[in-house]
């Protein structure tokens, strides 16, 4: 069986190739995966697959070879960041399916969908797919109004399988890894005073400080902006194999995240955590694993008061347990369970 897999695919974002690197692990082995990527090459050599640029006419002749096609994971279908994604991914979704292929729409983040047209085209698409998982309590609900089944389950990088990192172990320990991304609300003024809150934190704890920019292109000046400031042991990792993305944070004690992977990678790690967000996605994910942290419009102007909340977290807070952890794990794996039903 032949499935085209569609996403966010080499495009430089960590969590959209960890979600890849997921699903590429759970698919069932009678399956051969064709990835539409941002960069062939680059995907081919990292997975060993068949891949197709995704904004090539040869995307109709690899779909009419196709047995099934897979949306392969996170928020594709929303309309925050731009109202052409709907239109892309919708378009795709909607011709595999009046080609009559096997359709999935796998571990869906959905929404925001802010327009009339674009929550038309989310509906119709999901409205005529196979079979539809989502990864959070907000697309249930809003698949649930539009009256569409789906399966709820923990998003698939959870059990996205580690690597290890090479030198990370050599690297002073304790390390706390910060995980920032470039977002309008992350304005100069606040990136400084995270900076201060940083340089503040690395004096009281002599922790070596670990910048991961998850998608370099958007996040790597941020991590360049500040490692020069800060006084102690410090390094930029950038790594683009999302196995190894999730391995770093095996080696540290503590992450501060934006990204909503990083908090996933670290908690599946067993790492304190510490969330600051930009998008409801990451909120929900605070509230439910009861992570410390600000909505990024609300966070504290004071870089002494930010610092000391860092300090107590590392000095006194939990990580997730090992048992809640295994079982989000288990719900994961629900989004392989789905895959083996309809791929049978």
């Amino acid at each position: 069986m032949r499935a085209v897999l569609c996403g966010y695919y080499g495009m430089g974002n960590g969590g959209d190739e960890a979600l890849l690197a997921t699903l590429l692990q759970m698919l069932p082995a009678h399956v051969k995966p064709i990835v539409l990527s941002g960069n062939p090459t680059e995907t081919y050599e990292r997975y060993h697959v068949e891949t197709c640029p995704r904004k090539s006419p040869a995307i109709f002749q690899a779909l009419r070879q196709a047995d099934a096609f897979i949306w392969g994971g996170g928020s594709l279908m929303q309309d925050s960041t731009s109202a052409l994604s709907p239109l892309y991914y919708g378009g795709l979704m909607g011709l595999a399916q009046q080609l009559g292929l096997k359709t999935i729409a796998w571990a869906q983040g959905v929404g925001p969908l802010q327009r009339s047209l674009t929550q038309k085209i989310a509906r119709s698409a999901f409205e005529g797919c196979t079979a539809v998982s989502v990864r959070d309590r907000g697309s249930a609900a809003l698949l649930a109004d539009w009256h569409i089944p789906f399966t709820l389950a923990a998003d698939p990088v959870w059990a996205l399988q580690a690597s290890p990192v090479p030198g990370l172990w050599d690297i002073p320990a304790p390390r706390v890894a910060v995980a920032l991304r470039s977002h309008p609300q992350l304005t100069p003024q606040r990136l400084e005073i995270l900076t201060r809150a940083l340089i503040d934190f690395q004096k009281a704890t002599q922790t070596s400080l670990l910048l991961i920019p998850f998608q370099p292109i958007q996040d790597l000046a941020i991590a360049q902006a500040i490692q020069p400031r800060l006084p102690g042991v410090s390094h930029i990792l950038t790594l683009p194999d999302p196995q190894q993305l999730k391995g770093v944070f095996k080696g540290v004690e503590m992450a501060i995240a934006m990204r909503f992977h990083g908090l996933i990678m670290a908690a599946a790690s067993e790492c304190r955590c510490f969330g600051i967000s930009y998008d409801p996605k990451v909120s929900q994910l605070m509230q439910d694993m009861e992570f410390p942290g600000w909505e990024l419009a609300q966070m504290p102007t004071d870089a002494v008061q930010i610092g000391r909340e860092w300090i107590e977290l590392y000095a006194n807070g939990d990580a997730v347990s090992g048992d809640r952890i295994h079982a989000l794990i288990d719900r994961a794996l629900i989004h392989q369970e789905l895959l083996s039903q309809t791929l049978s």
